[in-house]
């Protein structure tokens, strides 16, 4: 005879050893990457943006991924009254100045474009396609990767760098 399953072979009530979380659904078989060194925020919402494009839910997913741009950008603004308070608000007039400003990457305008856009159509028109929802996971992701992955990575590159050096910058 082999070997017992414990809990097949447990005579009492599993709710006693054992707790329910939740249900496991299409947005616990995912491959959908997340940045790294993303603020928690901004991580949280592009989470579930990814849960959301898992599960089907394409024009949530485009609101969250938005949104997570939205985050970014807002956190781009330097203190002061520059920009107006018009264009902190609105997040077209923000990108634009945070693009004339040199605060995002030029190269980057065509994905910022997109993700405002497509985000737009998701969380106002209901209109997002499951083509629209990935160009948008895709397209944040670059932008992140490029706006926190990167320079993080060569912070930590460098802190390596310098603690094989023993601390000497020369």
């Amino acid at each position: 005879m082999g070997k017992k399953n414990g809990l097949m072979s447990y005579k009492g009530v599993l709710n006693d050893i054992v707790s329910f979380e939740r249900f496991i659904t299409l947005r616990d078989n995912h491959n959908l990457e997340t940045p790294e060194h993303l603020p928690s925020l901004i991580k949280s919402v592009y989470e579930e943006g990814n849960s959301c494009l898992a599960s089907q839910c394409f024009n949530a997913a485009g609101a969250m991924y938005r949104l997570a741009f939205d985050l970014a950008t807002k956190d781009l603004l330097p203190d002061g009254d520059t920009p107006n308070a018009r264009t902190r608000r609105s997040l077209g007039l923000r990108a634009e100045w945070l693009f004339a400003n040199s605060l995002l990457p030029k190269e980057l305008t065509g994905l910022a474009d997109c993700i405002r856009q497509d985000g737009n159509d998701g969380a106002h028109d209901g209109t997002l396609e499951q083509v629209d929802a990935e160009n948008l996971h895709e397209f944040t992701f670059e932008l992140f990767r490029r706006l926190y992955t990167e320079p993080e990575r060569l912070r930590l590159a460098e802190e390596r760098r310098l603690a094989r050096r023993g601390g000497d910058t020369g």
